[in-house]
């Protein structure tokens, strides 16, 4: 059993559940990072997963519900206390849809065969989802006091379809294959941009992902549709 990999999953779910508490407590720049860095550990989690040569189940399963805290419940809760200070209709039902969209996501993960998931994965993964939604509150927290209902409620329906959709998203390995040794290169423009702006880098950069990824995966693939 890999137990730093574990370990880091277990970072993951204590980020997910400070966020909610932060959340709760109207701490909402904090609770936007706790997902932020949640995000971060999970990606540290699969990377030291690959080094052991055995796959274990566990921390597959493991890390599935630790996402769907995280990633699911977590950025749920945060735009709905964030956005909305009184009982909505609409925000409830698209938060919910949101939540169902991201549990499914992880579902079909969990039954897909490995070898179909070389360089990518089907549907928007929730870490992307929860992130970008995290840095959206940032960003309007900080630079603008107009309601953002209407955006924040067209972002949480666009990013529930995308994860349960057949869009092809690039898991590590592929962006390693796409930026080749440049990845290094690329890591350190990031740092050095988030250094001065890190709202808005963030928020850019899970932007470029849903945006971009499937254009270069059809890059990887070869083939010209999903």
């Amino acid at each position: 059993m890999n137990y730093l990999a574990n370990f880091l999953t277990g970072l993951s779910l204590a980020c997910g559940f400070i966020s909610i508490i932060f959340s709760l407590e109207s701490h909402f720049t904090f609770a936007c990072w706790a997902i932020i860095l949640s995000v971060i550990f999970d990606g540290l989690d699969g990377q030291v997963a690959r080094i052991n040569s055995i796959p274990s189940e566990f921390g597959k399963q493991l890390d599935s519900l630790v996402d769907a805290v995280s990633f699911g419940i977590a950025p749920s809760l945060l735009g709905y206390i964030f956005v909305y200070r009184n009982f909505s209709y609409l925000a409830t039902c698209a938060l919910f849809i949101y939540l169902v969209c991201s549990i499914t996501r992880l579902a079909k993960y969990n039954i897909t065969p490995k070898e179909k998931l070389v360089n990518y994965f089907y549907g928007l993964p929730t870490t992307a989802s929860g992130g970008l939604l995290a840095s959206f509150i940032l960003i309007y927290r900080k630079y603008t006091r107009l309601p953002p209902h209407f955006i924040f409620l067209l972002i949480v329906l666009l990013l529930a379809f995308l994860m349960v959709s057949r869009a092809r998203y690039l898991n590590l390995d592929g962006l390693k294959q796409i930026l080749g040794n440049k990845i290094w290169l690329f890591l350190l423009v990031i740092l050095i941009v988030f250094i001065f702006i890190p709202e808005i880098s963030i928020f850019t950069l899970f932007l470029f992902y849903l945006i971009l990824s499937p254009f270069f995966v059809r890059k990887i693939a070869g083939v010209a549709q999903w």
